[in-house]
């Protein structure tokens, strides 16, 4: 296998080449910087409505409102939503994913985030991580299912959406052995 090299021959390559290196390095250092260092008020207003669709989001799965829930996310047929089982595209699959896995109030459970991180990117895009847990019974017995999740935003003119939802379960502990 040979590779190749590319070579600035001329001034015009060169000068776009140079543009995109400058553009790379300013968004990566936008993206870098501490949120907390002196952020700007249009970047706290940001992040104060993205933290509100969270709440409405969280009250919303708590009340068993899944179509209420789902207002948070972009109504679109690009909307995706990955997990272990896959990658669900647009807003009725999510929609539909969501009814089948939590058919019920039970199912649901009470939903919790924490150790919730946003980051406000540009104007009109951002990221959030955080842990959820939900609190339920199932079969008598306490369930607990927790784990990550890595929601990308988008900001419309009707206000902010989840445009992806990348969302990952930790594995449920073994069950207690019997001694014998």
């Amino acid at each position: 296998m040979r590779l190749r090299t590319l070579s600035m021959k001329t001034p015009r390559l060169e000068g776009l080449f140079g543009l995109f290196i400058f553009m790379f390095l300013g968004t990566f250092a936008s993206a870098q910087s501490s949120p907390k260092a002196n952020p700007s008020p249009h970047v706290q207003d940001n992040v104060q409505a993205i933290k509100s669709v969270l709440a409405q989001q969280v009250a919303a799965w708590n009340r068993g409102d899944i179509p209420a829930f789902m207002d948070g996310y972009w109504k679109s047929d690009d909307l995706e939503f990955v997990n272990a089982a896959g990658i669900f595209q647009g807003w009725q699959d999510v929609l539909k994913r969501y009814q089948h896995s939590y058919p019920d109030r039970a199912a649901m459970g009470h939903l919790t985030f924490s150790g919730v991180e946003i980051r406000v990117l540009c104007p009109d895009a951002g990221f959030v991580v955080g842990h959820f847990r939900l609190d339920r019974e199932k079969d008598g017995q306490k369930d607990h299912p927790e784990g990550v999740f890595t929601l990308i935003f988008r900001k419309f003119p009707a206000g902010w959406k989840i445009i992806n939802d990348h969302t990952t379960e930790f594995p449920a502990p073994p069950p207690p052995k019997n001694p014998s």
